[in-house]
């Protein structure tokens, strides 16, 4: 029998070779899990619900169904975690918010219903910001989500959770949401893989939205290949969603070739300004690696790239409005503060500026594509900063001597930008920095290529080699 830590230790690909060979067992995974959890949970604040009852039971359902040869796939009998805007049939669903402090759901998001039918072991609910609202996951009603990196600064959000659980060894597995950039900015300050996949490719029924024409919902994993082996039983067609694409899902995982062959991969020069020191040396050095294993790499001009935030938050704030609606004229008082003042703002925002927000999204998709004629794929590095400190009582982060962070301007241009177009996007860690931070690429494809997307981080991970791990 396996020791804890080795245990803990195995992605989702080889977990699933271990349980196929009966070589161990769902159950010794699952409560190695749940140890963990308990030892560390009060520190990092990743989970708002833990359903340990209900993860043995299924662990035991699933050792019991291997045994006697039904093997459902990769997922089968592996510890995983929600973010906690995914509806669950019967458990607690806070949305991480007071206001659905009692909420529980009669029925599944598919997301988690496509992960259960593979066999996956839930492990609970995890922390965000507010509604996903938020970039900290300082979140005031539930707790603030630590960097397991470093306990004094922020995880990144609004997955925030979904990201600490990774990188602590808290979860297999997790599913986080991505509306301006909550997938990965997180994996890139906790130091794991955020995939958000093409708009429309994975089913958002029953996950609670932010804003419905940018939301994503996706894998946050520890490595390329669990978020391919996650996207492949997450993506396809759902009837429950309207907006849902019809596109045939590929075997991601077969798309690892490990292979740059004839890769152009395009820096995209409106990205590559305002880096800090430890980003830009990461950067430089993933780039190297590129080139080493044999992909072209030159540098390519998006300037509409430029008004890419704003034309997001003029979206996302008056999306969110509308669906908060309700309960900002019933239960304003209830929002945390910061969550407040955004939708209020949404709800000031002119229609005016939301009709030539949206109209302006095709142009810059436009000038994306353009470039993909001539690229594979695009690269720049998923945030200009690392992780910042924990500002008092949660409030705005704190970068360098004490000042404020501005994360429009350090974080989400550089990811928001492909919410507003839809396309693929990873974020994988090139390295821990000199301040003992992750620091990442974000690496972008064209709609409904996530395969290549993919193959060339895993690539690129192949490259890189193992992080150190956090010592926590």
């Amino acid at each position: 029998m396996a020791n804890t830590a080795e245990l803990l230790s195995f992605d989702v690909a080889t977990l699933a070779t271990k349980f196929r060979a009966r070589e161990l067992s769902p159950v010794e995974v699952t409560n190695a899990y749940l140890e963990r959890i308990d030892q560390l949970d009060e520190k990092l604040r990743a989970y708002i619900t833990v359903t340990a009852d209900e993860a043995r039971a299924t662990a035991r359902r699933a050792e019991n169904e291997i045994a006697a040869g039904h093997w459902r796939g990769p997922f089968h009998g592996v510890p995983v975690a929600l973010k906690d805007l995914c509806y669950t049939r019967g458990l607690l669903t806070t949305g991480g918010s007071k206001i659905l402090a009692k909420f529980v759901p009669d029925f599944d998001s598919t997301v988690w219903a496509r992960l259960h039918t593979a066999g996956a072991v839930l492990l609970g609910k995890l922390n965000l910001h507010e509604f996903a609202c938020g970039a900290t996951n300082s979140n005031s009603h539930w707790g603030i989500c630590r960097n397991p990196y470093n306990l004094e600064r922020i995880p990144g959000g609004s997955s925030g959770g979904s990201g600490a659980a990774i990188v602590a060894r808290l979860a297999a597995a997790t599913i986080g949401t991505d509306t301006g950039g909550s997938i990965r900015i997180p994996a890139a300050f906790c130091g794991c893989v955020g995939m958000k996949a093409t708009y429309s490719r994975v089913s958002r029924h029953g996950v609670m939205p932010l804003a419905d024409s940018l939301d994503h919902t996706g894998p946050i994993t520890r490595t390329v290949r669990d978020a391919a082996l996650m996207l492949s039983i997450i993506a396809g067609h759902d009837p429950a969603d309207v907006t849902s694409s019809r596109e045939p899902v590929p075997d991601y995982a077969a798309a690892l070739t490990g292979d740059l062959a004839g890769v152009r991969v395009g820096l995209i020069a409106q990205l590559m300004n305002g880096l800090s020191d430890e980003v830009a040396h990461g950067f430089s050095a993933a780039i190297r690696q590129l080139r080493a294993g044999g992909a072209e790499v030159a540098e390519v001009a998006l300037p509409s790239l430029e008004m890419a935030s704003s034309i997001a938050t003029n979206i996302m704030f008056a999306e969110a409005a509308e669906f908060h609606e309700p309960w900002m004229r019933t239960r304003a008082h209830e929002y945390g503060a910061d969550v407040r003042r955004s939708l209020e703002a949404g709800m000031l925002t002119p229609a005016i500026y939301y009709v030539r927000a949206q109209r302006a999204r095709a142009a810059l998709l436009a000038e994306a594509m353009g470039a993909l004629e001539k690229f594979t794929v695009l690269a720049a590095p998923a945030a200009a900063i690392t992780a910042p400190r924990i500002g008092p009582n949660g409030r705005a982060p704190l970068g360098q001597g004490g000042a404020p962070v501005d994360l429009l301007t350090a974080v989400l241009r550089f990811t928001a930008p492909f919410n507003v177009t839809g396309q693929p996007a990873l974020a994988i860690p090139t390295g821990i920095a000199a301040d003992g931070l992750p620091v990442s690429i974000q690496i972008v494809g064209k709609p409904f290529d996530e395969a290549t997307v993919l193959r060339v981080a895993d690539a690129y991970e192949r490259l890189r080699g193992p992080l150190p791990e956090p010592k926590l």
